[in-house]
């Protein structure tokens, strides 16, 4: 039985052919960690079996405690917040939700880090990026981010964050960083007028930034995050990418209608393509090869062969064409004007074949129908990466589509938001090298625990015991805090006090929330606290609804949950009766 301490721990599993002992390597396999059954002798294989039957089916009486084969939807919404949905688990069959992220201001984009446990949402309102703890699902921090963030975009190596600054002052017009490890702004320049596109070398060596109203792409040296060279190419670009496979960073020009490749390390353009005047964004698939580049009035997509820097394709996509994503097999073009997804078959591409262009329709109705739209792509790519999930920003769902359908399978409703992109963060083993799988988890409880292992190819099934002891400094910690609640004014600021054992102030808790909901209702609300005086916090409250409303207290860096210390309960009646609170 092995043991881990409970916090942050390394879960891995490596896999082998018994008979050459060569690593099983592209496998995805399953794991679920839940509290150990109470008879061992009960615990066979065909109990092992049963039980991750039961882990498969969704159920949301039987989940287990940390579920190594999940994944959460996360929409971007029209309002400041963001809705979680577990796709694994229905709830009456009406709803997934899990929780719902309130942000400052109206979101714009966002960006996952390399290992998906933060998320970054630019907030242009607010001039700010808010950082996400992706795990808890909770706003840890907000970012100054210069005037009107609007694009984001993560270095490969993750150690700074870029932001598109797309103010209308010349001056204020470029790129803020900020340092992923400080969260504090490092440079704030300006690069030209208009919108900014990024994108990285393969190395995180060199930054490239397009200006749309300059018509230049600025080249940042990285380590000294200072600006090595202006190129101009074209009075209008509208996209950047780069092809690890050619070395060379690609620069879409709307008004000339050509591409510029230019070589990575050198610096130069290398050629100009000539591909149609209309064109604009533009991705290159993952391993490097086939470039997509979208004409949105003429709806259609040229394919750019990296190794020969010419267009090979020229296909007939959804009407209106604005965004790409990409799955293994499939490229995937959503269209402004029809609610149809079209799918190009990455294998079919090349000079001389035939590509196989097939689609599904995704909603009712056009994304234009429904007024303005972010940045953020309303296209992500599910768990298994042979499906995907579609937002219809018209009818306010999610569908989830999977390959070799003739159309979506299901579809998720934004209840109470409006749905406008979405996003996916993993919860699942990843490869870590070739045979050996792995996943940095937050241990559930501590005590015994079992872990169920699947496998499909070769078929295994296999379940072992698990030790985990908990942190005595945060058990020490949470056990000796008090909480004592002040209810003051109106709209409702609810004040606390947090006191230790020896009932001395417990000052300076950064993290310190209050998570509050509308009795029976499974959509809590979440907001941050902050410090008015020694261990004295403050939070707004709204009570939108006449009912009974509970509140509880957490903070992680205390290792305090909500439901640790005793809640206060609140009952909202009519305004002309006015507010009455009682704690228990």
């Amino acid at each position: 039985m092995e043991r881990f301490s409970r916090r942050y721990s390394i879960f891995s599993q490596p896999l082998s052919d018994a008979a050459t002992g060569q690593p099983l390597a592209g496998q995805v396999p399953g794991a679920w960690l839940d509290r150990a059954p109470a008879d061992d002798a009960k615990d066979g294989p065909g109990a092992c079996r049963s039980r991750i039957g039961l882990y498969l089916k969704g159920l949301p009486g039987v989940r287990p405690l940390l579920d190594l084969t999940s994944y959460y939807l996360l929409i971007l919404n029209q309002d400041p917040s963001i809705t979680v949905i577990d796709p694994l688990t229905s709830v009456g069959g009406v709803t997934s939700m899990l929780t719902r992220i309130p942000l400052k201001r109206p979101p714009m984009d966002w960006v996952a880090s390399p290992a998906e446990r933060r998320l970054y949402v630019s907030l242009p309102e607010a001039g700010e990026v808010a950082v996400i703890d992706a795990e808890r699902f909770q706003v840890i921090a907000s970012v100054p981010a210069g005037r009107r963030p609007v694009r984001l975009a993560l270095q490969p190596d993750g150690r700074y964050l870029w932001v598109g600054n797309d103010a209308e002052a010349a001056a204020d017009s470029g790129v803020t960083v900020i340092d992923t490890q400080s969260l504090k702004p490092v440079l704030q320049v300006a690069t030209g007028g208009g919108h900014h596109e990024i994108a990285f070398g393969a190395d995180s060596r060199h930054a490239f930034v397009t200006s749309r109203e300059a018509g230049t792409l600025t080249v940042f040296d990285v380590a000294s995050l200072g600006k090595l060279r202006e190129i101009r190419t074209g009075p209008h670009p509208l996209g950047v990418a780069l092809s690890p496979l050619s070395g060379a960073v690609y620069v879409s020009d709307g008004e000339a209608g050509t591409v510029s490749v230019i070589d990575a390390a050198s610096l130069e353009t290398r050629k100009t393509i000539p591909v149609g005047r209309g064109i604009g964004p533009l991705a290159f698939a993952p391993d490097g090869r086939y470039g997509l580049v979208l004409n949105t009035p003429e709806s259609r997509v040229a394919v750019i062969d990296a190794a020969s820097d010419e267009v090979v394709h020229r296909l007939e996509v959804a009407a209106e064409p604005y965004q790409i994503a990409f799955t293994r097999a499939f490229a995937y073009v959503r269209g402004l004007a029809s609610p149809r997804v079209s799918m190009i078959d990455l294998a079919s591409l090349g000079k001389g074949r035939e590509p196989g262009v097939l689609g599904f329709e995704a909603g009712p109705a056009a994304p234009r129908l429904a007024g303005d739209l972010p940045l953020a792509s309303g296209l992500a790519p599910a768990g298994d990466d042979a499906a995907l999930f579609v937002v219809n920003p018209v009818d306010n769902t999610a569908y989830f589509y999977m390959e070799g359908m003739n159309a979506p399978m299901s579809g998720y409703l934004n209840r109470g938001h409006t749905a406008r992109a979405a996003t996916v963060v993993q919860r699942s083993l990843r490869e870590l090298e070739p045979g050996l799988f792995g996943a940095r988890v937050r241990l559930p409880a501590s005590g015994r625990l079992d872990v169920a292992f699947l496998l499909n190819q070769p078929q295994i099934a296999h379940c072992f015991g698990l030790e985990v002891q908990a942190n005595p400094v945060l058990q020490r910690r949470r056990a000796r805090l008090q909480v004592q609640y002040l209810v003051a004014g109106a709209p409702l600021a609810l004040r606390f006090r947090l006191l230790t054992g020896d009932e001395a102030p417990q000052a300076g808790v950064r993290d310190l929330r209050v998570r509050y909901f509308l009795a029976p209702s499974s959509r809590p609300r979440e907001v941050a606290a902050r410090e008015v005086g020694e261990g004295i916090y403050e939070v707004p409250v709204e009570l939108e609804q006449v009912g009974a409303y509970y509140l509880h207290v957490g903070a992680a860096s205390l290792g305090l949950k909500f439901g640790d210390l005793p809640y206060l309960g609140l009952r909202a009646v009519p305004a002309e009766s006015g507010l009455a609170a009682g704690g228990h």
